[in-house]
């Protein structure tokens, strides 16, 4: 076995980032990953889909018109 393996023995681990060109400085490497990982868990958060239970936008309705049948139309979803 070699010691590329993982603790599960059946697949290999690959660097998370790997530099092609140039010899960046550990502090450049740093502020990288620094605005990698912020970019990702923005990107992470939008993904997760919305509850219509917390939508806010739910709780907006038009104004009451007074007339014929109005009270029926109030409870009436949008």
């Amino acid at each position: 076995m070699s010691d590329d393996t993982t603790a599960a023995g059946s697949e290999q681990q690959r660097p998370a980032l790997r530099i092609v060109h140039g010899e960046p400085t550990p502090e450049e490497i740093a502020a990288l990953v620094t605005v990698l990982a912020a970019r990702g868990g923005a990107v992470a958060a939008e993904a997760r889909p919305r509850s219509t239970w917390n939508d806010r936008g739910r709780a907006v309705q038009p104004p009451l018109i007074p007339g014929p049948g109005a009270w029926k139309a109030s409870a009436l979803p949008h």
